[in-house]
This record gives C-alpha cells, structure tokens and sequence, in this order.
C-alpha cells in the first residue's frame, strides 16, 4: 500500500481549479505533520494554511508565479522558528510535564539542552530547526498520497517576500517550504503520465555488513 500510494504521487504541475480538497483530507494531513518526528520533540516550526484566493496569488508572485499556489486549493507554508529560546523550550517542557508527568529526568534533559542550543548563533539555530521542518515534508507528502491529494514541495520562492505576506517575521518565524495541495489536471500536465525514474538501488544504497 504505501510503495503504491508513493507511485501514485508525483510533483503535479497542473491543478484543477476547480477542485476543492475537503477539510477533512486537510485535517489528516496536518495531524500527521504533528506526528512527524523532531530533534528533542521540540516540533520547532509552524504550518500556515492558506486559503484565501488573494493570499495565495500573493505567494504565486513570491515564488515565481508558480501556477500551483494558485490552481490547488490551499497551500502549506512551513515557517520555521527563528532561533532558540528559553521561552519556547520552556513551553514543551511544561506541555511534556502537564501530560506526562514531571520528572527530575525531563527537567535535567532539557537544561542540558538549552545549555546546548542557546549560545549557538541564531542562524545555526534556524538551520537546525529548518532541518525539523524537511523532516515533516515527508510525512506531509506521504500523508497527502494516502489521502490522494496532490502536493508540490517548493523551495523556489523568495522567502523574504513570503515572510512579509504572512507577517512571519513578527512571530519569531522563518518560511522554509511551500506546499500547494489540490487536485491534478490530467489532460493539461505534462508530468502525469511520465514514469517515475530513480536511481537503481545499487546505485543509491550500501549495505555495510
């Protein structure tokens, strides 16, 4: 099942404006973006989903006008944390304490965490927090092909212009990625009957013994 659902996805070119993705497909997908797994369980970055038709051409432009941000029907902006802080780390503990329980463990963990993390530069930092949002892509993507809605990740955008649409920057937020998730035009992409070409796997995996 899940090496067929991988199959079936491509990154669609064409979608069909006219199709909308159910709430509840969405809703799936961003519980298993939650799902996905971070460094420390931090889960350092946002998900914004954009509907708003207006919002969305905005995008477009900032990425090259991507016709994609505008025919699906939403689009996913992953918004990375900006640096660190003793606030945010702060605030997982506390969430890990209320449902877990509170433990001198947990509490020596993530000291020795923020003894870690908050004197490194805050461009490392972004870095490293951007890296845990990559990690969600692939849940995102897998997720959106079991619920047979296309995705298209995107790299190619200017984050600074994406940042300012969404008032990220305000938020202690980065943009890293930009997924429009809708519905494929098969009779106007170019993609969608093309064979999925990858590397054989002699070529991609070693198996150390």
């Amino acid at each position: 099942m899940l090496k067929e659902k991988l199959n079936w996805r491509y990154a669609t070119k064409k979608m069909d404006p006219s199709k909308t993705v159910p709430d509840e497909k969405i809703d799936a997908i961003l519980e298993a973006i939650s799902l996905a797994p971070t460094s420390s369980g931090l889960q350092p970055f946002e998900v914004i989903v954009v509907k708003n038709p207006e919002t969305r051409a905005k995008l477009s432009e900032a990425a090259m006008g991507q016709q994609q941000l505008i025919e699906g029907s939403h689009v996913l902006v992953f918004a990375a944390w900006d640096n660190y802080s003793e606030e945010r780390i702060d605030a997982v503990v506390a969430q890990m304490a209320e449902e877990r329980g509170a433990n001198e463990m947990l509490d020596a963990y993530y000291t020795r965490l923020k003894a870690l993390y908050l004197p490194r530069d805050e461009q490392v930092n972004f870095e490293h927090s951007a890296r845990q949002a990559y990690i969600a892509l692939g849940i995102a993507l897998t997720a959106a092909a079991f619920e047979e809605v296309d995705a298209t990740p995107m790299e190619g955008f200017d984050p600074a212009a994406v940042d300012e649409i969404l008032g990220l920057r305000a938020r202690g937020l980065r943009s890293v990625l930009v997924v429009p998730l809708g519905y494929r035009q098969e009779d106007s992409d170019w993609l969608v009957n093309l064979k999925k070409v990858r590397r054989p796997r002699d070529h991609f995996v070693t198996e150390v013994a």
